[in-house]
């Protein structure tokens, strides 16, 4: 596979596409049980829904940042940081919805696209990082060996996306 190369998402002209493309990776992370929000049944129609509705509105005023990792002109990689914060708090942000492709993992993309989002947090004044993970989810280590800490964890969070069990989450900081 091509080296990604990793860059902002500004949603232009071509955004039909490009959220197709987005729509892509979130159906094929959600079947390889990634816990980002969303269960089985998970429709290509949902994981449209979910960036036309919720995200490309916070992309297009700046409240909400997302990076895309494109190998062959195909994304195979994201992250985004959520700005829209209290007055008090904008001193931090918030990480979510990193998601690399089952077929592009073990190649560093979590890694690279996680320094990305941190340099621009740091950058823009942020200073603070928040963030939550599955507990024992394959995100977790890369976290904690990035300078994560756990502040704790939420028992019985969120439905597995496979089973109707509660999984718990873990909820993680780093100071930049």
């Amino acid at each position: 596979m091509t080296r990604p190369a990793i860059s902002e998402w500004i949603p232009g002209q071509d955004v039909n596409s490009e959220v197709d493309g987005l729509a892509a990776l979130l159906h094929a992370v959600v079947h390889d049980g990634a816990s980002v929000g969303f269960v089985l049944p998970f429709q290509l129609e949902d994981a449209r829904a979910f960036w036309c509705d919720r995200v490309l509105p916070g992309a297009r005023t700046g409240c909400r940042r997302v990076w895309l990792a494109i190998v062959d002109g195909r994304i195979v990689g994201t992250v985004q940081l959520v700005l829209d914060t209290m007055p008090n708090q904008r001193h931090r942000a918030e990480v979510a919805k990193l998601l690399v492709h089952p077929e592009a993992r073990r190649m560093g993309l979590g890694r690279a696209l996680m320094e990305t989002a941190e340099a621009a947090a740091l950058a823009g004044g942020r200073t603070l990082l928040t963030l939550d993970t599955r507990t024992g989810d394959r995100a977790e280590p890369l976290y904690l060996s990035m300078g994560y800490v756990t502040a704790g964890v939420i028992p019985c969070y969120a439905r597995n996306p496979h089973t109707p069990e509660l999984d718990a989450t873990t909820v993680m900081y780093k100071l930049l």
